[in-house]
């Protein structure tokens, strides 16, 4: 694949994690990680390049910063917060990120923090055909009060959790991004 389409992202992407202030040392290392992966693959943030690309997601909160708007992912039939791959046409990947939020929680009002606020690495399993693996960058966005989810073509559900309660079997997955979240949004 040839690089020129998404040479904006990959180099949006370097910008942002290289001032990007990490919360600890683990999330350091990842950063360390996603740069070198950049620095290997110029086509790293397309889903037709490596098998092992970057992504781009966004938590939303509710205005009360009780709960937590998740998607029951249809291919990997799991809770998640909204997300996907970097397309040519985004800007920047904060606005992969917002693009992804909208369109898979039919909240067209959602403007996330401008930085991440947390970096996960994981394996696909299932079906995913050429992606084996997603460094994502996730961001954290406060839906407007009384805003419904609204379930899209990539969803099984979407539904408001609380934020002591989330789905079985994500909450290891999902408590640490949505401190990280809650904290950015204090700080915001």
């Amino acid at each position: 694949m040839s690089e020129g389409g998404f040479a904006h992202l990959r180099a949006d992407a370097v910008d942002v994690l290289s001032r990007w202030t990490a919360p600890d040392a683990g999330q350091a290392r990842l950063r360390e990680e996603y740069l070198a992966h950049l620095a290997a693959h110029p086509d790293g943030v397309a889903k037709t390049g490596p098998p092992a690309h970057l992504t781009a997601s966004c938590l939303v909160v509710d205005a009360a910063r009780a709960q937590v708007l998740l998607t029951h992912h249809r291919k990997a039939r799991a809770w998640f917060q909204f997300g996907g791959h970097l397309e040519a046409g985004d800007a920047s990947v904060w606005e992969a990120a917002r693009r992804e939020a909208r369109e898979e929680s039919g909240i067209g009002a959602l403007e996330p923090l401008p930085d991440p606020v947390q970096l996960d690495r994981h394996e696909l399993v299932g079906a995913f055909g050429h992606c084996r693996e997603h460094l994502d960058l996730r961001y954290v966005a406060l839906a407007p009060d009384g805003a419904a989810g609204v379930v899209s073509e990539e969803s099984l559900d979407v539904r408001w959790w609380p934020i002591d309660a989330l789905p079985a079997g994500t909450r290891a997955e999902l408590a640490p991004l949505v401190s990280l979240a809650l904290r950015a949004l204090d700080a915001g």
